[in-house]
């Protein structure tokens, strides 16, 4: 069991709209001597178009390779000189640049993410060196089978749509975009009342909202909208050829919106099937049965749909037992109830990973993000919490049949395997 604990009511949660629209939210933890801070800009690779494909993902990275006021060298030492850290990363649906400082460096951050956010020079030097260096990055993703499933996979559930298209983009596609295409993307997407401000720590927040209003300038107004999520084939099997031995497996269905009221029920039902070394779909597949390496279910929330989907890695003679094992254990959640049991060390199982992912000022920091872009409002530990109590053994059931229909699977292998291998099986 999962004691109570005093956590929410340590930590002091601000938001300031500015005039502009541009959103601060800090989190303010006594307790700790560091600050986590994330801008998180509301666009990600699902905004892009055919031909921009990959270019979010190229701007986070030119965006560290020069401003007005310092080289890619001394952005890369600013925050590290001091014992920090700064990054950045492009997700489908939103791009994020982070810092992680002591509280006493506050200014300096703030100070870099502004300049690398809003004066940096694109110079088209840096451009074709950063495409390369981008290039190289999708090689090493296709070299890597546990990955380039994932995208695979992607393009098998959705198609055509933006969310199908890797974050990545393809090389082509990469080598091809303009300087003029970049600070187009950034005019139309980098905007007030698609960013926030987020921070986690020993913040103060009033300092933090006058040195965002002193430092940050962005152009008024909100990102281009995205295309509405929506699969252009229900059912649909992939397989890719590689060179190695292994394959690798990922299959899917439709899942839950970020925002639905059941989103802590999709979790506890993915805790117990795939979260762990403890999931029914670990144990029975590697611990009893020793056919994999690896196996686990993921979940993807978007803001607008979502993916309940499952992988694995295992040997070509025994991909048909793995899938149909899988599919076994998901049939038997639509025909009975988890035990009470069960359900409970699911719950205790989610309450502990949130707990402990609260301990970070990082996580807090992304957690904080999320909910502000994803739901535009705070949500606190206690109600978390209160919301994980509040998951049924009927709720899962009832998720399980909205879940696993057959009819709407979609399958991605890359290895040596053909739709043959599993014609009986699914």
């Amino acid at each position: 069991m999962i004691k109570k604990r005093n956590v929410a009511d340590t930590v002091l949660y601000n938001k300031t709209v500015l005039k502009n629209g541009l959103r601060v939210v800090t989190e303010k933890i006594p307790s700790v001597h560091s600050i986590s801070i994330g801008i998180w800009v509301d666009v990600g690779s699902r905004n892009e178009d055919i031909a921009e494909n990959g270019v979010t993902h190229l701007i986070e990275h030119m965006l560290f390779k020069g401003t007005k006021n310092r080289s890619a060298k001394e952005i890369a030492a600013s925050l590290e000189s001091i014992g920090g850290s700064l990054n950045a990363f492009t997700s489908k649906e939103h791009t994020c640049y982070t810092a992680r400082i002591l509280d006493e460096n506050l200014e300096t951050a703030i100070d870099v993410l502004s300049d690398i956010l809003c004066h940096a020079t694109l110079s088209p030097r840096n451009l074709i060196k950063e495409k390369k260096v981008v290039c190289e990055e999708i090689i090493e993703t296709k070299e890597t089978p546990s990955d380039y499933i994932h995208d695979i996979f992607a393009s098998t559930y959705w198609g055509d749509h933006p969310l199908g298209r890797p974050i990545l983009g393809q090389q082509d596609n990469v080598i091809n975009i303009s300087r003029k295409l970049i600070i187009n993307y950034i005019k139309e997407n980098y905007k007030t009342s698609s960013i926030v401000v987020a921070a986690s720590g020993a913040v103060p927040h009033k300092k933090l909202v006058s040195l965002v209003k002193d430092k940050f300038s962005f152009p008024v107004g909100r990102a281009k909208p995205f295309t509405p999520a929506k699969r252009i084939t229900a059912n649909k099997r992939t397989f890719v050829t590689n060179g190695n031995d292994q394959i690798h497996l990922c299959f899917g269905y439709p899942g839950l919106a970020y925002s639905s009221k059941d989103k802590m029920t999709a979790l506890a039902l993915h805790t117990y099937l795939g979260g762990g070394m403890s999931s029914v779909l670990f144990q029975k597949i590697r611990e009893e049965k020793g056919l994999a390496y690896t196996v686990y279910t993921f979940l993807d929330f978007y803001r607008d749909a979502g993916v309940f989907g499952a992988y694995l890695a295992t040997d070509k003679k025994n991909l048909p037992q793995c899938v149909a094992i899988s599919l076994k254990e998901l049939a038997k959640l639509k025909k009975k109830r988890l035990s009470s049991d069960k359900i409970e060390k699911a719950k205790a199982q989610l309450k502990g990973h949130l707990i402990l992912g609260m301990e970070s000022t990082s996580g807090r920091m992304s957690r904080l993000a999320r909910s502000e872009l994803m739901l535009g409002k705070y949500l606190s530990l206690k109600e978390t919490l209160k919301q994980i109590d509040k998951v049924s053994s009927s709720g899962i059931l009832k998720l399980a049949n909205q879940y696993f229909d057959n009819s709407q699977l979609a399958l991605a292998v890359l290895g040596p395997a053909n739709a043959n291998m599993l014609k009986n099986v699914v």
